[in-house]
């Protein structure tokens, strides 16, 4: 059984914000295998696919309900709850070191400065699972990390993340079907922008 968890901060005021990324990729996912969330046993809600004959592959979808910084409570419950090996963990979250719309597959590796991950890695006791991160942009870098991450998109922007949220999808499902080696050789394929930098360390 695969789990996918997609982070963000609950309540409608974070509704299409950059740091809720993750939660739209999940929803994408769940409106794709016509699932519906329902409450998890942790402070989350999940769609569960029972997997074939004639439907999506077996997976749970996660959205922890916690704020961004102690996601990695639910994910841990979760985690244990259905004895998911670590290496049928898929973390989905947004990136402001990436240029927008850029999506990076990791089979493990450190927080790379993102609170959300860092929680689940000190839940879990390690950073031995997957994530895919999707750029948000760094945006103006006089302004602070924190208003960028909870600001929306800007008309412009929209298309080329909704177009990432649809490949970041794709990732997911090839993910579930075939784990992550797939997922990185085809969505890591894009050149790293000019002077853009990287800050996930430990990888």
């Amino acid at each position: 059984m695969k789990l996918i968890v997609g982070l963000g901060n609950p309540g409608a005021e974070y509704d299409g914000t950059r740091h809720n990324v993750g939660f739209d990729v999940v929803d994408e996912v769940a409106r794709r295998w016509g699932l519906e969330f329902q409450s998890a046993p942790a402070d989350a809600v999940f769609a569960k696919s029972h997997g074939p004959p004639g439907g999506p592959p077996a997976a749970l979808l996660l959205k922890p309900l916690t704020f961004m910084n102690r996601s990695g409570q639910a994910v841990g419950t979760v985690q244990r709850y259905y004895r998911v090996e670590f290496s049928d963990l898929f973390v989905v979250t947004e990136d402001v070191n990436l240029s927008l719309g850029r999506l990076r597959a990791r089979r493990q590796g450190s927080d790379g400065g993102h609170n959300g991950l860092r929680s689940v890695i000190e839940c879990l006791g390690t950073q031995t699972f997957s994530r895919l991160r999707i750029g948000v942009g760094r945006g103006d870098p006089r302004r602070g990390l924190a208003g960028r991450v909870l600001s929306r998109f800007d008309a412009e922007e929209r298309p080329a993340m909704d177009e990432a949220v649809g490949r970041a999808a794709d990732a997911v499902g090839l993910f579930v079907e075939l784990g992550i080696e797939p997922v990185m050789n085809q969505f890591n394929r894009q050149d790293t922008a000019e002077g853009e930098a990287d800050e996930e360390a430990g990888e």
